[in-house]
């Protein structure tokens, strides 16, 4: 997706030139070899200054770009034979939750062909793909789904993988009649209680209650450039300076990086991303996703649905320690 946000535009200039360069040199047949070396030197170590000392802000608008893996990407990517599941059984699809049974495509793991059901947010890339989707954001009928397909998994002793990537739950009026609050409520406890590995992945926007419905897992990941916050930067403004643009005072303050939730103990740990974000390097970025699983899953392969469903809780019983926040 090209899309270019403010902090990126020095390094994208850079690389235009020497694709420039490049161009020039197969068209005259001179040879620019140095300049385009020295160029490209400039332009990496540029975007390793720019990319060690991003802002909380910075992160927020990289876990938003259109450009980023979702999780139809993770599922081409790292799964076979997927069949999406539809329906809430109550009257509704809601399209910005897929879901379904697939297995895996870890070559050399342990975990290599192994049936899971995959759950997850989907956006789109462009406004008519983001209308279909509605950016992100479920109804409770979504998440009716996800819970769904999550009963489904227990029932067949199957893994849940879910990749999270939300500004969070809908909030609109006809969201509101249908039980929202409910159904996210409904499936905090319910997910709690699962009997299979459960692993969750914050591959963009990990957003309010929206998240936690599909959060509750016995590992929590963070993509290094995502987020994941109780609310939004801007509505964290509105509310307590009464001013949507104070939205980067407030991504800093209310500690939503990878790696204020991995000091935090939100978090279980913290995937890395290609230099330069996800969306420069998207199969790099699922390949990175893919061994993080495998690892994950391994891990979690020798309890039992008893030892997993305590493990779960306590992980969650245990967050909010006063001495985390000195």
């Amino acid at each position: 997706m090209d899309v270019t946000l403010d902090f990126e535009r020095p390094i994208v200039e850079l690389w235009r030139r020497i694709e420039q360069l490049r161009e020039l040199e197969q068209s005259d047949g001179v040879s620019l070899s140095s300049s385009i070396e020295q160029l490209a030197l400039r332009a990496n170590e540029l975007q390793q200054r720019i990319f060690s000392r991003l802002t909380p802000w910075q992160r927020t608008q990289l876990a938003r770009h259109p450009g980023r893996p979702y999780v139809l990407d993770y599922v081409a990517g790292l799964m076979t034979e997927f069949t999406e599941l539809h329906g809430d059984r109550g009257g509704f699809d809601d399209r910005a939750i897929v879901g379904g049974v697939a297995r895996l495509r870890l070559p050399g793991t342990s975990v290599d062909g192994l049936p899971v059901v995959v759950i997850g947010h989907q956006k789109g890339r462009n406004t008519k793909e983001n209308l279909y989707r509605n950016f992100g954001m479920a109804r409770p009928d979504g998440y009716r789904k996800a819970l769904r397909l999550m009963r489904l998994a227990d029932a067949q002793g199957l893994p849940i993988l879910t990749f999270i990537d939300t500004p969070g739950a809908y909030p609109g009026v006809d969201a509101e009649e249908r039980g929202q609050a409910e159904a996210i409520a409904r499936n905090i406890l319910e997910m709690s209680r699962l009997r299979v590995p459960v692993i969750a992945v914050v591959c963009g926007e990990g957003g309010s209650g929206g998240a936690l419905a599909l959060g509750v897992g016995n590992r929590v990941l963070m993509l290094e450039n995502s987020v994941y916050s109780v609310i939004s930067p801007e509505g964290c403004a509105a509310i307590l300076w009464r001013d949507r643009a104070e939205g980067p005072r407030a991504a800093a303050a209310l500690r939503i990086t990878a790696a204020d939730c991995l000091e935090l103990g939100v978090i279980d740990g913290i995937i890395p991303e290609p230099a330069g974000g996800a969306h420069r390097a998207v199969a790099e970025t699922v390949a990175s996703v893919g061994r993080a699983l495998a690892e994950h899953l391994g891990s979690l392969s020798g309890l039992d649905g008893a030892a997993l469903r305590a493990q779960r809780y306590d992980r969650f019983r245990s967050l909010g320690p006063v001495d985390a926040l000195k």
